[in-house]
């Protein structure tokens, strides 16, 4: 471990709560991916094929790889089964129309308060003119300086800048179809590829100073190199942070660069997720020696954790832009803001990502409209979120089943009643409170009467239609005997 060894969370990091992630390149281009449903779902009901088929429209070429995916099928009909390369004249063409002071204004008004770029994605094309050279691929990245552009509007909207980088996986290096888990675990380039990948992310460091590192899937080097690098980022960049999917080369790992081995364990994982029927939702990484939070992706944990989380989802089942989505298939405002809040009263953060097109550079207004709808509730109710810290119970219900949800900031209790509260009157479930509290949104006085196991919120003035009312209880919130000690 490197001289980071205990180093405290940064506080901006802890206080933020929101952030914007970016998945845009060259798969913005065909845009397309099947609709699975959920990536868990298709682990689950077509194993043999799973990450052919993912929902990841980022995925793209490595989907069409496999003449029996649908994308393959759509690629073949649309583009004539031309090579994934060709797609990077188009996504240079539509960059011409790309203004990222557009972008960062569309994402400050989320209320969002720091934005994770991808610079690199799987298909290891890069968004900056980055001066490493590439052993394979010769130009395969962006003449204008994205990364660059994206970082100096995003900190001129008076938020912070952070770089994702796909370090476990470039099919730039390792061209091999991927069908399975152990195909996708597997795949982690060696060769010249560790060097090329420890490069980059340092050019990223030194170039941009990001206040986020933020690595995917797994990391090729030796665990001695990553601490180096961390080292160096830290030195760079003091209060910066770095994710959790770091994970360097095991012996296991190692081995599953064989395909004897990978069949082996596909066929054990297949067995068990078949006789245990559905699976757990979302993926969460596996531990690693050193992170400054978890990255839990489509996930959402059941309890406050001890550790600092950040929940990351799109707005539908894929990150970059699919041409197939419908408002149909994008989560509505209020889902998302409940994403956001329940993450919020458990210690996390929520990365929710925007997906732009390729053809135009282009937010689509389906998302647009919900950054839009995040900005104006956290307008109002915004200090029920940044800047706190889980109470001592994170969730409870109202007396019809609407989830609710807590947060703290000094002596200062937050109740969250995530419905749309119509009437003057709401009775929350399982928490006996009293004493007066205030709506934020309009100061409005509300009284906390105690009932038993259970307290009645009087809003001395109805707000019709007004969703997840936040109410701040000022000096700790009285509980009843019964149910315990004071909020802290």
């Amino acid at each position: 471990m490197g001289a980071f060894a205990g180093r405290a969370l940064p506080a901006w990091y802890d206080d933020a709560k929101f952030g914007v992630f970016i998945h845009w390149g060259l798969f913005s281009i065909p845009a397309f991916a099947p609709k699975v449903g959920k990536i868990s779902d298709i682990f689950q009901t077509d194993y043999r094929r799973a990450v052919a088929l993912s929902p990841y429209t980022e995925w793209y070429e490595n989907a069409i790889k496999s003449p029996d995916t649908p994308s393959a099928a759509f690629h073949q009909e649309t583009y004539g089964g031309a090579p994934y390369r060709d797609f990077r004249e188009p996504f240079l063409a539509g960059l011409r129309q790309w203004d990222p002071d557009a972008w960062a204004e569309a994402i400050a008004g989320s209320g969002a308060r720091y934005v994770v770029l991808v610079t690199k994605h799987h298909d290891g094309f890069c968004l900056w003119p980055s001066r490493v050279a590439h052993p394979h691929a010769q130009g395969w990245r962006t003449e204008r300086d994205v990364v660059g552009e994206l970082a100096a509007a995003v900190r001129r909207a008076g938020m912070r800048f952070g770089v994702y980088y796909s370090g476990g996986i470039d099919w730039s290096f390792n061209p091999e179809p991927l069908r399975t888990l152990m195909d996708f675990v597997g795949s982690v380039p060696g060769g010249l590829y560790p060097a090329y990948a420890t490069a980059q992310t340092r050019e990223l460091v030194d170039r941009y100073e990001p206040s986020v590192l933020w690595n995917d899937i797994s990391w090729p080097t030796a665990q001695g190199e990553l601490d180096a690098l961390f080292d160096d980022y830290y030195a760079a960049v003091p209060d910066g942070v770095v994710n959790d999917r770091w994970k360097t080369p095991t012996f296991t790992a190692r081995l599953l660069r064989h395909k004897l081995p990978r069949l082996v364990l596909d066929r054990m994982i297949e067995a068990r997720a078949a006789k245990s029927g559905a699976g757990v939702d979302g993926v969460v990484p596996p531990p690693v020696p050193h992170s400054d939070f978890r990255t839990p992706e489509y996930v959402r944990f059941a309890d406050i954790q001890a550790r600092k989380w950040e929940a990351t989802r799109g707005m539908s089942h894929s990150f970059g832009f699919n041409r197939n989505d419908s408002e149909a298939d994008y989560e509505s405002p209020e889902h998302l803001l409940l994403e956001l809040i329940d993450s919020v009263s458990k210690g996390g953060n929520l990365l929710l990502n925007v997906g732009p097109r390729g053809d135009d550079a282009q937010i689509p207004a389906p998302q647009l409209e919900r950054l839009k709808a995040m900005g104006a509730w956290l307008a109002d109710n915004g200090e029920a979120v940044y800047g706190t810290r889980p109470w001592r119970m994170a969730e409870a219900q109202t007396q019809d089943g609407a989830p609710v949800r807590f947060t703290t900031r000094g002596d200062r209790l937050n109740v969250i009643p995530l419905t749309a509260v119509g009437g003057g009157e709401l009775v929350v479930r399982g928490v006996a409170l009293s004493g007066l509290g205030v709506r934020l949104s309009d100061g409005c006085p509300v009284e906390l009467r105690p009932e038993g196991e259970a307290t009645r919120m009087i809003f001395a003035r109805p707000q019709t239609g007004a969703f997840a009312p936040a109410v701040a209880i000022d000096g700790g919130a009285l509980e009843s005997p019964s149910l315990g000690s004071s909020a802290p």
